[in-house]
């Protein structure tokens, strides 16, 4: 969760710093998780795939939950971290699904098939 966590700061780093969603990072936080569960020493296997889908759907939710809360921020003249412990679940949603075009879900469909394929 760790490492999932600091490729999703990574991720929303440089969303917050572009402008744009940069979808394409969720491909990066796929690798990154089967990597450390590789070195981790998880076991091969189905069990180790649908762990890394699941630190990389963690790391999407993440990354854009801190996109949203960074975006909301920037407005009120609150910093990312602050925003993002007052932004609701619902407001978080509500901004995702906003933000987020059929490409970027392309782009987030295309990690988690990467995560399952990458975890063997």
């Amino acid at each position: 969760m760790l490492a999932s966590a600091g490729i999703a700061a990574a991720w929303a780093l440089v969303a917050l710093v572009t402008g744009r969603q940069c979808s394409w990072m969720a491909l990066v936080a796929a690798l990154d998780a089967a990597i450390v569960l590789r070195i981790t020493g998880a076991r091969a296997g189905t069990s180790r795939a649908c762990a890394a889908m699941a630190a990389t759907a963690f790391a999407i939710a993440l990354a854009n939950w801190w996109i949203a809360a960074g975006q909301v921020g920037r407005s009120l003249g609150l910093m990312p971290w602050a925003s993002s412990l007052r932004l609701g679940p619902d407001y978080a949603w509500t901004l995702a699904s906003l933000a987020n075009r059929p490409v970027d879900l392309a782009w987030i469909a295309a990690a988690l098939l990467l995560a399952a394929i990458a975890g063997r």
